[in-house]
């Protein structure tokens, strides 16, 4: 028997009452982004009138269009940095709509061009901040040395593939369910809509795990950055401790856009000390010391291998495999980077480019420096550099660039996690309010805590990037995708024949519910769904092998290294 969402209807005319909208039905000024009343089908048809929209189609053009180039030096660097500065929440837009009321006498269409407004990015801004998110090829050269060439450059190339098509199914949901109504924000935003507020509160808290693991792997470069330059006269557990207290002194600034300049002098600082090490390397021996300190590999000569190195078992190539998964781990902000487009539908060529970019780069870098160093090559690659003057050099730009991503990773960590987790759970108040101030001066040197109790305790960087990539990094490159991509696809295909949202009444209708809607929907696609579900599942377990193998190998690392919890030894020698 026919029947509509009466429950969903009921709670949706309540809150369009109280919010003062247009006969009952919400002003897009006044829409809660997190709204239960709303379904997917509701989702689904305000997206499919924005992509219907002048701005998107093909040719559409705006006056701040100013070329690839153009446009991406003035909307990420330029002083009126709207569009780098609302792709995260900050203490004045927290998502809280405190100051909704303002809004409440703006007109939908002018709501509509605000909105689009601020969506100024191009393909070839996305591009450079794909590029920016996830280029980092210093851990490549190591995994070679555990892989071997063949399964190091083949695997490099289907996690590659693998990540353009999880940032593909990333797109074409975005596609369906972004509209100017309902504007999508965030990776949990997507979750949300596919999947409830559970899974929303899932991804956030995996990716504030995320952030502060990659915080404290940061903490841990710089203290072995710094040991090396100080040639090992200074505690490395002190030095490490210095770095936590730098970033929660500096981290303290709330906004990105007072950080934006200084991530883009980071980008060529890595750029500069990419070539440095390449060059310095095929100049000299490798750094026995830091290499028997690091992987207990005695002197004598190079040793390279097609296949896995002898001594190497299947936790060390796995281990090494997640340093691919690790290099591939930009799609948390896939969905941000989607958000500021004039015209999502270009986002795969910037996507496209940007992977291919990243690939040539990790093989030929991660090659190049495995060819010459061998057995004896370290993670990273550029504190193995033999001349201590050139590994100062290496070690004092990699002190700058590595604060200021930790800086951005911390203030993205903590405001996830404040606005996901503590405004939304615990009700705390926003961060534009005075106690939210307050509070945030409180938490980041506790974020900071806990990322220096994490470098301090677990300071083998091998092992602990490879156990944060299979935990979390490889959820949403490769495991979230097919998973969200599945419920979307079943929940589309449930859709019969007189259902769906009817604009007219504002109503969902539904002929029927429960598990025979979603068996329907599953079966209608089955070899598709099928895939999804393989693919789900095949990432599922490369991440428990993943994460085994990482704390198998912290174990091991414990026993026949000198890494120690608290140590004042600098885990890749002096």
């Amino acid at each position: 028997m026919a029947s509509t969402a009466n429950d969903a209807e009921k709670l949706r005319s309540s809150q369009a009452s109280a919010n003062g909208g247009d006969h009952g039905y919400r002003r897009r000024s006044n829409v809660n982004m997190h709204d239960p009343s709303v379904t997917i089908e509701e989702y689904m048809y305000h997206a499919s009138i924005a992509r219907q929209h002048p701005s998107e189609q093909p040719g559409a053009s705006s006056s701040s269009d100013q070329g690839t180039f153009g446009n991406l030096k003035q909307s990420l660097f330029g002083k009126n940095n709207k569009a780098a500065t609302a792709a995260v929440t900050d203490e004045k837009n927290d998502g809280s709509n405190q100051d909704a009321s303002a809004w409440a006498n703006v007109a939908d269409d002018e709501w509509v061009q605000a909105s689009r407004a601020v969506r100024t990015a191009s393909w070839g801004a996305v591009f450079y901040l794909i590029t920016t998110d996830i280029l980092g090829p210093f851990t490549v050269s190591w995994a070679f040395s555990q892989m071997g060439y063949g399964p190091g450059a083949v695997l490099y190339l289907i996690f590659a593939i693998f990540a353009g098509y999880g940032g593909y199914l990333l797109w074409k949901m975005f596609l369906v369910l972004d509209s100017d109504r309902y504007p999508l924000r965030s990776y949990g935003d997507i979750a949300y809509r596919i999947y409830g507020s559970v899974a929303r509160h899932t991804m956030s808290l995996i990716q504030s795990v995320q952030l502060v693991f990659n915080v404290g792997i940061i903490i841990i470069l710089n203290g072995q950055g710094l040991s090396q330059i100080t040639k090992g006269s200074v505690c490395f557990i002190i030095l490490c401790f210095v770095w936590a207290i730098a970033g929660a002194v500096f981290g303290q600034i709330r906004t990105l856009q007072k950080l934006s300049w200084t991530a883009h002098a980071a980008i060529w600082i890595n750029i500069f000390i990419l070539i440095e090490t390449t060059a310095i390397i095929w100049q000299s021996s490798p750094n026995y010391d830091a290499a028997l300190a690091s992987n207990n590999a005695e002197k004598g000569p190079v040793v390279t291998t097609a296949g896995p190195p002898e001594g190497v078992g299947f936790q060390g190539q796995l281990v090494g495999l997640m340093q691919a998964v690790y290099s591939y781990g930009g799609a948390m902000l896939f969905i941000e980077f989607m958000a500021e487009m004039r015209r999502p539908y270009d986002f795969w060529k910037g996507m496209f480019c940007a992977q291919t970019f990243i690939f040539c780069c990790y093989l030929l870098f991660g090659l190049l420096n495995y060819s010459r160093q061998g057995q004896f090559t370290i993670n990273p690659v550029n504190q193995g550099v033999n001349p201590y003057s050139w590994q100062t050099v290496g070690n004092s730009l990699s002190l700058v660039s590595t604060l200021i991503a930790a800086l951005l990773y911390g203030n993205i960590g903590i405001k996830v996690l404040y606005s996901n987790v503590l405004m939304d759970i615990f009700h705390f108040p926003s961060l534009g309010a005075r106690s939210g101030k307050l509070i945030w001066i409180a938490v980041v040197p506790i974020y900071w805590a806990i990322a220096f109790v994490i470098a301090a305790a677990i300071p083998s960087i091998s092992n602990l990037s490879g156990l944060i990539a299979a935990a979390c990094i490889l959820q949403f490159s490769y495991t979230f995708p097919p998973l969200l991509m599945l419920g979307l696809q079943t929940q589309t295909d449930a859709i019969q024949d007189g259902e769906g949202f009817d604009p007219a009444t504002r109503q969902t209708v539904r002929h029927d519910s429960g598990l025979k809607r979603y068996v329907r929907g599953f079966r209608k696609r089955l070899l598709l769904n099928l895939w999804y579900t393989f693919f789900f599942l095949g990432s599922l377990t490369t991440a428990v092998l993943g994460i085994y193998s990482a704390v198998v190998g912290l174990i091991a690392a414990y026993e026949k290294t000198a890494v120690s919890g608290f140590s004042c030894t600098n885990p890749v020698g002096a």
